[in-house]
């Protein structure tokens, strides 16, 4: 979806607000497709001093296999729309993912919510920020609650454990 942004281009504090959603149902993320909703954006386009800066939020619900603890899950997240538009860029090499160039006076909003989307991401997928995984011995998801296996002693301190043993 193309956002207009001709009445705002050459007019210094004036904004266009907006508000799309985007089918990214085919992304593929490992060996999963985390999408099965669309990915809903909404801000606001301001002209601060000639610069077009594009602020707002994106909203969805991933759906995947927790990378690990391997137990499937649903859980929302949202991250921020932060962007500058640009009528051209000053030079070929543009290394700013967060920089975009207008196609004549519109943004394309599909391509700065995918990117946006995918730059957010995380490396791995996880059902919570602080799962705890499995267990290395037995394979319990320490999620559930401790496991019954002795932690495993350094061999470095299998003589000590000897002299305590012997008394």
């Amino acid at each position: 979806m193309l956002l207009g942004l001709s009445k705002i281009i050459d007019c210094p504090g004036e904004s266009v607000s907006f508000s799309t959603s985007v089918d990214l149902s085919d992304l593929r993320f490992g060996t999963c497709y985390p999408l099965r909703e669309p990915v809903r954006a909404s801000g606001v386009v301001r002209n601060t001093a000639g610069v077009l800066l594009m602020s707002g939020s994106l909203t969805t619900r991933l759906y995947g296999v927790c990378d690990r603890c391997a137990r499937e899950f649903e859980r929302d997240v949202e991250f921020p729309i932060n962007a500058v538009l640009v009528t051209e860029f000053a030079n070929e090499d543009n290394e700013d993912e967060r920089v975009f160039q207008l196609e004549g006076d519109s943004a394309d909003l599909d391509d700065i919510v995918t990117t946006t989307f995918v730059l957010n991401l995380e490396s791995k997928l996880l059902c919570t920020p602080d799962c705890k995984g499995l267990c290395c011995k037995c394979g319990a998801n320490l999620n559930d609650g401790p496991c019954g296996c002795q932690p495993e002693l350094d061999p470095r301190f299998a003589a000590l454990k000897q002299l305590l043993k012997d008394k």
